[in-house]
């Protein structure tokens, strides 16, 4: 099944649903950075809530970026995602080695750290970006993502993120959902929904044993009614260019491009999301200076 996202709401109005099941988008993501598994499973739990986030804008040209940065040994964590929840992103260390948690699974939390914060930047288009921040409550994202939300829009939120990596360090499954109650909605219904979370195996769990993201909602709804409002196809996708590194390069200012020039050398700009690398030559430096 091709990699998408989902949105819907519950009859009542009061549940706001969105989830994604990406296991090609986040193993792009690990072909490009060459992670190791706990880079695989941090990059790609952030990458897909970030993929939520920006699917939520309304203006075409929006841009959402998710920043954490925790203090662990995976360094600081970037994902970017455009208003239609295509998503690219980076860390500092895919190579990072931590040992397994107690239980057998990978220690994001510890990969991360908890000693920092998670921004969240929303480009809808104004003048100025929307820029919240909150304090790092796990380091698991998800949890922070939720705490995110409380503590920044002042929105209950129940976020789920889960990435499984096979025995080949390969993707075998991703998904996760962002469910958040609307104003008005009863408390006993938060509590419902919380206890109904509770009971569902993960989401990796349940796509590993051949569940959809589909499914894996109506598990964690169980009798709520709700409907699906839209599904839609969802990628890893650079934004980059020779045209956009090059105007880079021009907004360094002459002297700056006369600094490179004198070296005599080919500048090589290497992309921090797709690692594509573009150069340029002492010609071509000296024709950014002409502009």
């Amino acid at each position: 099944m091709k990699d998408h996202l989902i949105r819907g709401i519950s009859e009542d109005g009061f549940i706001k649903i969105c989830a994604v099941q990406a296991r090609d988008t986040v193993e792009r993501m690990r072909e490009i950075h060459m992670t190791l598994p706990l880079a695989t499973a941090a990059l790609g739990r952030s990458l897909m809530a970030c993929s939520m986030m920006g699917d939520e804008l309304k203006n075409e040209e929006g841009s959402v970026t998710l920043q954490i940065r925790g203090g662990g040994t995976l360094g600081a964590i970037c994902a970017v995602a455009d208003s239609r929840g295509n998503v690219r992103g980076y860390l500092q260390n895919p190579a990072a080695l931590l040992p397994n948690r107690a239980d057998g699974k990978l220690d994001v939390g510890g990969g991360v750290g908890t000693d920092g914060v998670l921004t969240v930047i929303k480009d809808a288009g104004g003048r100025e970006p929307f820029t919240g921040k909150v304090e790092l409550v796990s380091g698991e994202i998800a949890e922070d993502v939720a705490a995110y939300y409380a503590i920044s829009e002042q929105i209950a939120t129940l976020c789920a993120l889960g990435v499984r990596v096979d025995t080949d360090q390969s993707v075998k499954c991703a998904g996760g959902y962002i469910v958040q109650l609307l104003p008005g909605a009863p408390e006993e219904l938060a509590e419902r929904l919380e206890r109904q979370a509770m009971a569902c195996r993960s989401v990796t769990e349940q796509l590993e044993s051949g569940s959809d993201i589909e499914a894996v909602i109506a598990a964690l709804m169980g009798d709520i009614k709700y409907r699906i409002l839209e599904s839609h196809e969802i990628a890893y996708e650079c934004k980059c260019s020779r045209e956009r590194v090059t105007n880079a390069l021009v907004s360094l200012g002459r002297e700056e491009l006369e600094k490179l020039c004198e070296a005599g050398e080919t500048v090589t700009v290497t992309c921090q999301f797709c690692d594509k690398i573009y150069s340029f030559t002492e010609e071509d430096i000296r024709a950014l200076q002409k502009k």
